[in-house]
């Protein structure tokens, strides 16, 4: 009985290792991606929506007045849905899809043809869809961005197709060209997360916005102080934290650099409150609380396009410059042209963006991310950044312009004079704190 139970066994083996020869690559992962790489890119992805809801959100809100709270708050979230939507529709087949100078393709049009073992060549270790989830948060914040400089004014209907408008011909066609294989990327230069993606082109877009949109009722002769700052340090706190996602999630993968993206970053936030303080305390004999969390924002937007190419020390430099130039241009810069941003989104994103970007040609580091800068006797990186500075700021400035005239052309884009007195919460949602 014993035999014949051996020799069953031997007949039936070779059946069983065909079988399973059979089954096992329909379940087998595909060899490229990376389990950590891929955690790591969960992780970041969430933190990343997590700057945009709840954390400007809570930023915005926080300082604005009582009756626009709602609203402030309201257009961040439409800002979530609304490009996540547009962003799985064409967003990501034309930034990432193809390497055409100036779009991609419709390749991958509402995500067709992705599975779940396909990748993308820009993040080889990590699934398509996911790489395709933490781009499309990018997308969502740096849209959300430039509401701050046209909040307590802006009508919501007029603000969603604005957005609508900015991000498919601002948005998507600069991150095609520094990420996506367009003509800045193919020219050399290195934007790591944002700063001209993200921070110069949601600043210029603001500025322009701004001016358009106009003032204020009763701006530079009413008090329009905050609400409450308390809600704008929880958003700041939210938006430290998720920048650890922006910043060190942009190495696309769990490894050293994403850890010294992380950590200069941290330290550029770190500089950058403790400068704008310690001027706010020169000048007006008191640090502020809206003073030292704009520090913090200005650190921490300056630092995105360095992160991954700069010592981490080198952080808390650009965050000492950040906090100087930065408060230079909320404060004497703003009231030399006298336009009403808001919050300030030109100032400190606008400014720090572009800082950011000369940080990077002056600081960039060959042992940390390939490329050498200024110190490392490499010039050709600075004009190089400035090449970027040029197209990015003239492109997000001028669009922006047509797709306000043009939105106006269909809706109203301010409310009515009784519409802001009363405030946007009632006048745009009908509901109100209380």
């Amino acid at each position: 009985m014993g035999a014949l139970s051996c020799r069953a066994a031997k007949l039936a083996a070779p059946v069983l290792l065909a079988v399973f020869s059979f089954v096992t690559p329909a379940f087998a992962a595909n060899p490229a991606i990376s389990p950590a790489d891929t955690a790591w890119m969960i992780v970041a992805t969430a933190l990343v929506l997590m700057m945009t809801i709840p954390g400007l959100a809570l930023f915005y809100s926080g300082m604005v007045r009582k009756k626009n709270v709602l609203a402030t708050m309201a257009q961040s979230l439409a800002a979530v849905a609304l490009i996540s939507i547009l962003w799985v529709a064409f967003g990501y087949s034309l930034v990432f899809v193809g390497n055409g100078p100036l779009l991609g393709s419709l390749d991958r049009w509402f995500l067709a043809g992705m599975t779940m073992d396909s990748v993308n060549p820009a993040a080889k270790t990590i699934p398509e869809g996911l790489f395709m989830l933490y781009q499309m948060t990018f997308a969502i914040i740096t849209v959300a961005l430039v509401a701050g400089s046209v909040a307590d004014r802006m009508r919501f209907s007029a603000y969603l197709l604005f957005s609508i408008g900015w991000f498919i011909f601002v948005y998507v066609p600069l991150a095609h060209w520094v990420w996506g294989g367009g003509f800045l990327g193919a020219a050399g230069v290195l934007d790591f997360a944002g700063g001209l993606v993200v921070h110069l082109s949601a600043g210029a877009g603001g500025l322009v916005a701004a001016m358009v949109v106009g003032r204020r009722r009763g701006y530079g002769t009413e008090n329009l102080s905050p609400f409450d700052l308390s809600l704008a340090v929880m958003g700041t706190g939210l938006l430290w934290v998720g920048w650890f996602g922006f910043n060190g999630g942009s190495a696309l993968a769990a490894d050293s650099r994403a850890v010294m993206a992380i950590t200069a970053t941290h330290l550029a936030a770190c500089a950058g409150a403790l400068t704008w303080g310690a001027i706010e305390w020169s000048v007006q004999r008191k640090p502020s609380v809206l003073g030292m969390i704009s520090g913090a924002v200005a650190g921490l937007g300056t630092i995105t396009p360095a992160s991954g190419f700069v010592e981490p020390w080198h952080g808390i430099l650009i965050g000492v410059i950040a906090g100087c130039v930065c408060f230079w241009a909320c404060t004497w810069l703003k009231r030399r042209i006298n336009y009403d941003d808001s919050l300030d989104v030109f100032g400190v994103h606008g400014i720090g963006g572009m800082t950011g970007i000369l940080s990077t040609g002056v600081f960039a580091t060959a042992s940390i991310g390939g490329t050498s800068g200024l110190l490392e006797g490499n010039p050709h990186l600075l004009l190089t950044q400035l090449y970027g500075i040029a197209v990015t700021l003239g492109w997000s400035a001028v669009v922006t312009y047509i797709l306000l005239k043009l939105v106006g052309l269909f809706v109203p884009i301010r409310v009515s004079m009784q519409q802001e007195l009363e405030g946007l919460d009632i006048s745009q949602h009908g509901e109100a704190l209380q």
